[in-house]
């Protein structure tokens, strides 16, 4: 299967990590990799994960506002490289693309040669018919909602970071 967790709500991640949680549950492998986060910060999730033996990779370098352009395009590029790889591995139960759709929507830069979207989807196409994959991210695009057997948009409604001007809050955003 192919579940898509997309829209500007809080929990996408989160959904993507609750199915990882079951996935662990049933004995399944899974790997777990983070397109926009950074390697360089430590997340709740991530030390979660580690607790329950599943190695999250950071792929990128932080949000598109902090580093360059090139920075960014040099992640996405390694990130996919890695990525396509585990897509391959018939091992592998569960493999989770988190922040995936956000990183194909970007347009402040070209990323359309470090991160091919037709490459993306032969890739989900053809990986292992065992392989359950989850892709999370605002923005999804609409080959990939194309490609899902489920797609959950997740609404905002009320968030207390534009309607209370709160920032991030530990263990409840990273």
């Amino acid at each position: 299967m192919v579940l898509v967790y997309t829209g500007d709500g809080k929990g996408k991640t989160t959904a993507s990590l609750g199915v990882t949680l079951r996935a662990i549950g049933r004995g399944m492998k899974v790997k777990y990799y983070q397109f926009i986060k950074s390697p360089e910060r430590t997340y709740g999730e991530q030390i979660a994960l580690r607790k329950l033996g599943v190695e999250p990779v950071q792929l990128g370098v932080g949000f598109t506002w902090t580093k360059t352009p090139e920075e960014h395009r040099t992640a996405l590029f390694k990130a996919w490289q890695t990525v396509k790889a585990e897509l391959q591995n018939k091992n592998t139960d569960l493999v989770v693309l988190d922040e995936l759709n956000n990183a194909l929507s970007i347009t402040r830069f070209p990323i359309d040669d470090v991160l091919p979207l037709q490459d993306v989807l032969t890739a989900i196409q053809e990986r292992p018919k065992n392989m359950h994959l989850v892709i999370t991210g605002r923005n999804a695009h609409p080959s990939i909602l194309a490609l899902a057997d489920l797609v959950s948009t997740i609404d905002a409604t009320k968030h207390y970071y534009t309607d209370q001007n709160i920032n991030a809050l530990k263990g409840l955003e990273f």
